[in-house]
């Protein structure tokens, strides 16, 4: 049963990857300041505990909290934040999977990005945090990137998203 259960531990771990922690940036320079459509974070709860407990009270504050940290610095970074129409993100799963419907949403608003992120929780203590920017125009990420954090508390999520954002997605090369 021992080694069982540590064939099962390596197999998560190389899963993870090596480098878990931060991915890198696409090539080129950061997205420059412009319009942006801001679509939010998309939680994602592949623990049991969502499917047993339901949602919970807190990751629902914490995702809120999340997507003020995020629109707080990019408009300290000087993007002009829009918000999408109700209606037709309503239509949506989830902005960042959408098969283009993002970016569509945003050029028809006139705007030059579409920026959306996720949360996935795998457990209380591992949950990676995503963030895409896109080209309203062609649907093209402009960059991406996550971070694992340990931790479903308030100081993670933030922490993690700003280094996501400070590390990841504005890194200049």
């Amino acid at each position: 049963m021992a080694f069982l259960r540590l064939i099962l531990i390596v197999c998560a771990a190389a899963l993870a990857g090596a480098g878990t922690g931060a991915a890198q940036p696409a090539h080129g320079s950061a997205p420059s300041p412009d319009s942006a459509v801001w679509f939010g974070l998309h939680f994602i709860d592949t623990s049991t505990e969502g499917a047993i407990n339901g949602v919970r009270e807190d990751e629902t504050r914490r995702i809120e909290m999340a997507e003020t940290v995020i629109a707080e610095d990019l408009r300290s970074r000087g993007f002009t934040l829009l918000n999408p129409p109700a209606d037709q993100v309503a239509r949506i799963k989830n902005p960042t999977q959408s098969n283009g419907s993002d970016s569509r949403i945003a050029r028809d608003m006139g705007a030059h990005y579409a920026i959306s992120g996720e949360v996935q929780k795998v457990s209380n203590l591992i949950l990676s945090l995503n963030l895409y920017i896109r080209d309203a125009e062609s649907g093209d990420t402009v960059r991406a990137g996550v971070v694992d954090i340990r931790g479903n508390t308030d100081e993670s999520f933030r922490r993690g998203y700003l280094y996501l954002l400070k590390n990841i997605i504005f890194r200049e090369e």
